[in-house]
């Protein structure tokens, strides 16, 4: 490989990186509770020095980010992090019965590691659910859910987390996988209005 290509390829993969360095810089600087120049800078050295050290394969990001789907992710995110904080605290006391629990698990439709990823942690932060296996040749979640007692529960869980993968492959899936989710998106209408038709 010549100098040039080196050089070029060196400068592709640090663009690439770069969300995740500056995410590492952040992380630092929010571990040392401490937002100086030089957190900042140390942040920065210790940032290089674990992607260049540990380097693992260059994640792809998707390049696409729906400003407004985000903005909706995060709010129904926060939504659903309260919603689930009373719940678990309904649970706990309400000493009249045990909250049953199931470990739950969801093929997903549309998931590549990323996006597997994304959809592990927004489930996980949602009180009453946490991811305990994710397999990526399947494309399947595991969870541990409190509060289940019937299988309907269960569809209800399963069906949540897919609701979530949906969102984030609005808000952030690549275009192959938005444009699949649209596709089911008008086959499920089609079918819909199909069974409406027939009487």
């Amino acid at each position: 490989m010549s100098p040039s290509e080196t050089g070029r390829h060196f400068w592709r993969d640090t663009r690439v990186q770069l969300p995740f360095l500056a995410w590492l810089v952040v992380l630092w600087m929010l571990l040392w509770s401490q937002f100086t120049v030089l957190s900042f800078l140390s942040g920065l050295v210790v940032a290089v020095f674990v992607t260049r050290v540990f380097r693992l394969p260059t994640v792809e990001l998707s390049g696409r980010i729906n400003v407004w789907y985000a903005l909706l992710l995060l709010v129904q995110f926060l939504f659903a992090m309260l919603r689930g904080a009373l719940a678990v605290t309904a649970q706990v006391f309400d000493f009249r019965r045990q909250p049953g629990a199931a470990i739950v698990a969801v093929p997903l439709r549309y998931a590549d590691d990323l996006m597997m990823t994304h959809v592990s942690v927004v489930s996980s932060l949602v009180p009453g659910s946490l991811v305990v296996e994710a397999d990526r040749d399947r494309q399947v979640l595991y969870l541990h859910v409190i509060g289940v007692r019937s299988m309907a529960d269960v569809e209800k869980q399963r069906e949540g987390v897919l609701r979530w993968e949906r969102r984030v492959v609005r808000a952030l899936g690549a275009p192959d996988q938005y444009r699949a989710l649209k596709a089911d998106e008008r086959a499920a209408r089609s079918g819909d209005s199909m069974k409406g038709g027939v009487r």
